[in-house]
């Protein structure tokens, strides 16, 4: 960063001159001019220097921080001495020769480009988007700055020097006196409010009334490739609000994927549930699955093969394009459930007939100490009624149940 002014904005040139540079110097080259003066005209070096010494380290003072700098060729030593400190060195830093001559120094921490906030977004998207690529438009209106003052919120040629803070936009408010130093806060003027300009009411920009800013309606056309995820961010560098001395902040998008009712996604992968019928589970089935981008696919299991409840199968290269190679597929994993048939489905001869048809199973030896029960459907519900009907019976019993005491005559 430079901050090379206009020469013909500079009232005094005194302090330039002490350091030998043009007014138009940047910050690297009074830099530059200071380094090269003070190991002349140092004490140590040259001990008659001494006066010199102090005049070009308070001119680097000066130019070196660019709000006095700004001050200082606005109006000259006589605005610096209406913000002065009493004549004695105010540190906003401590910067001392050494820093000064092997790299260090204020200039040598500039702050960074400030931006304004960024914006977020989420963007509903179904499977199908995440699976074919989708475009979406999304509206949205932002602060820009206005066109017609160009930020200035003002009427060409209205705009006038902050007499409050001598256009440096800054209030000091000294703290107390420190022997060789006096502590200061700076903040920003309170009527300008920073800007270093003032600007009447009726002088203000008709278009924006003077807040610098208009709103606008901004359309973005977010591009949604194939194999994108849930949560993943879609960034517009510099497309959220506008507002002067700032760049401009982000507009980011985020992906939020809709519940799809057949498919499921595992990273690159794609799961299902898929129910068939028992004689379709014990002699080989042929099911349908409709994919995302549209097709049939015919799901046929081998005749002979038995799929049990649970069982999971297979299907190469059916699930979700891989991110920026949407040639490559992830797999498509089903999970099969076996559907029973009700009870009582078919006659007692018929059962007998189908049962003869599975491989034989040992038959227990009865014997006469055995005793045989039935098993009956367990519902939980009733079962728990049952129980605490039997707890509090049990209760009722103990509490009307006492023990009879003999008499003694």
């Amino acid at each position: 960063m430079t901050c090379r002014l206009d020469e013909n904005m500079v009232k005094e040139t005194g302090y330039y001159d002490l350091l030998g540079v043009r007014s138009s110097a940047s910050c690297e080259e009074i830099k530059r001019a200071f380094r090269r003066l003070a190991l002349k005209y140092h004490p140590d070096k040259n001990p008659n220097a001494g006066e010199k010494f102090k005049q070009i380290s308070k001119a680097y003072e000066v130019l070196s921080d660019l709000s006095k700098r700004k001050l200082y060729d606005h109006g000259g030593e006589g605005a610096l001495r209406g913000n002065s400190t009493g004549g004695r060195r105010v540190f906003n830093s401590p910067v001392n020769l050494f820093n000064i001559f092997f790299g260090g120094g204020s200039n040598n921490h500039r702050p960074a480009d400030k931006r304004g906030k960024s914006v977020t977004y989420h963007l509903p998207v179904s499977f199908e988007d995440l699976y074919n690529g989708a475009r979406r438009k999304l509206s949205l209106q932002k602060n820009v700055i206005c066109v017609k003052c160009r930020g200035s919120g003002a009427r060409p040629g209205s705009v006038t020097l902050c007499q409050k803070c001598h256009g440096s936009g800054m209030e000091v408010h000294v703290l107390g006196p420190i022997p060789g130093i006096i502590g200061e806060i700076r903040t920003n003027c309170s009527q300008c409010n920073g800007r270093g300009e003032y600007i009447q009411s009726q002088d203000h920009c008709p278009a924006c009334e003077g807040r610098t800013m208009t709103r606008e309606q901004k359309i973005l056309s977010v591009h949604i490739d194939k194999g994108m995820k849930n949560g993943q961010k879609l960034i517009f560098h510099e497309e959220g609000d506008q507002a002067p001395g700032l760049h401009p902040g982000d507009v980011i998008i985020i992906l939020a994927q809709k519940p799809h009712p057949v498919f499921q996604r595992r990273g690159h992968d794609l799961i299902m549930g898929m129910e068939v019928d028992i004689a379709d589970a014990l002699c080989g089935c042929k099911q349908t699955v409709k994919t995302l981008d549209g097709r049939t696919l015919l799901i046929t299991s081998r005749t002979g093969e038995v799929i049990k409840p649970g069982d999971v199968k297979c299907i190469k290269g059916e699930g979700m394009p891989v991110y920026r190679d949407p040639h490559k597929k992830g797999n498509l994993f089903i999970q099969f459930q076996v559907k029973f048939p009700e009870p009582d489905w078919l006659s007692i001869d018929r059962l007998t007939e189908l049962q003869n048809l599975f491989p034989s199973q040992a038959v227990p030896i009865i014997t006469e100490d055995m005793e045989e029960v039935s098993l009956r459907a367990f519902n939980p519900q009733e079962d728990q009624k049952h129980s605490s009907r039997q707890e509090a019976y049990e209760e009722d019993t103990e509490q009307s149940w006492q023990p009879v005491q003999c008499q003694t005559s």
